[in-house]
């Protein structure tokens, strides 16, 4: 959600802000690399790991699997990279750009409720 809604899309930030425009376009493009390889990995250990009884169950776990994790990923990277550290912040030439980094991290939390109320059963 990170790369492609507030990189990609909005285009309010990128992983690394303070340089030319080309090295935040190649930053990106190594940042969604590494994101891709990763997911693709996990997905196969999350499948192989969990032999479900079923494809519509498989997909289920690995849906909400993908939903919580990504989730997570917002809310500790926005916490530390934002907050802690203040690498970079979402949406820098925002009038308020502390509403920008708290709508993020509100988008990571919506994540992991979906995932968590999907994995219960309540995404059938």
């Amino acid at each position: 959600m990170d790369g492609i809604v507030f990189h990609q899309l909005l285009q309010w930030h990128s992983v690394i802000m303070d340089t030319t425009e080309t090295m935040q376009i190649v930053s990106d493009g190594l940042f969604h690399l590494a994101v891709t390889i990763t997911l693709i990995a996990g997905a196969v250990i999350l499948w192989m790991g969990g032999r479900p009884p079923n494809l519509k169950e498989g997909f289920r776990r690995m849906l909400s699997m993908f939903l919580i994790g990504g989730g997570i990923f917002n809310l500790v990277e926005g916490i530390i990279n934002h907050h802690i550290l203040q690498i970079h912040r979402v949406h820098p030439e925002a009038a308020n750009p502390l509403f920008y980094d708290l709508a993020f991290l509100a988008s990571g939390a919506v994540l992991v409720i979906i995932g968590v109320l999907f994995r219960r059963g309540l995404g059938k």
